[in-house]
């Protein structure tokens, strides 16, 4: 009997009788401090792998994969309201044609899997994105002529194929010069 107080004193943190517990006023706020910590801790490490998922095409060189928008690492597509000129020198959405070639190559072959190399100033995720079977989603936008090569200060990642696009005239390199009228800094 004297075996069955001592634990039940110890178990309870008092006499073998029920007492109300007393919590400090901060308890609730603590608990909910250290369940906030511990999920932003579980969401940083989930996040420091790939992510791999069915893309939604924001536009031509951001994608969306489980709730999080990925930046294509080293390309920059024109936005979606943007025009470009033609062989004639007529305008044309060259931005809306960039989502949809886009969409329609993740679409080719799902789902895509992207690699992260940090965050841009909006908060994305900043990526070099593969489709299943391999092909580099960055790469392509930039040889089809969908996107250019971001650093053209040292001719960047992408640089030998924003050469090949545009000596063969793909996507946006097609109008006169190769030269947007409203589009992302173009190098000539």
């Amino acid at each position: 009997m004297i075996g069955s107080r001592i634990a039940a004193k110890t178990l309870t943190g008092g006499p073998c009788r029920s007492q109300k517990r007393r919590y400090s006023p901060w308890f609730p706020a603590r608990i909910v401090a250290v369940a906030l910590a511990l999920l932003a801790t579980a969401v940083a490490a989930a996040q420091t792998g790939p992510i791999i998922g069915d893309a939604a095409v924001i536009d031509g060189d951001t994608i969306e994969i489980a709730g999080e928008r990925v930046q294509l690492y080293g390309v920059d597509a024109p936005e979606d309201w943007q025009f470009c000129l033609d062989q004639s020198g007529t305008d044309y959405r060259c931005g809306k044609e960039s989502s949809l070639a886009l969409d329609a190559f993740l679409s080719a072959s799902r789902p895509t899997r992207c690699e992260f190399s940090g965050r841009d100033r909006y908060g994305r995720y900043v990526g070099t994105c593969f489709r299943a079977d391999g092909k580099d989603v960055n790469r392509w936008m930039v040889e089809s002529g969908y996107a250019i090569n971001r650093d053209n200060h040292n001719r960047g990642l992408y640089g030998a194929a924003q050469e090949m696009a545009r000596s063969i005239g793909a996507g946006m390199w097609r109008g006169q010069s190769g030269a947007e009228r409203s589009g992302p800094g173009v190098e000539e």
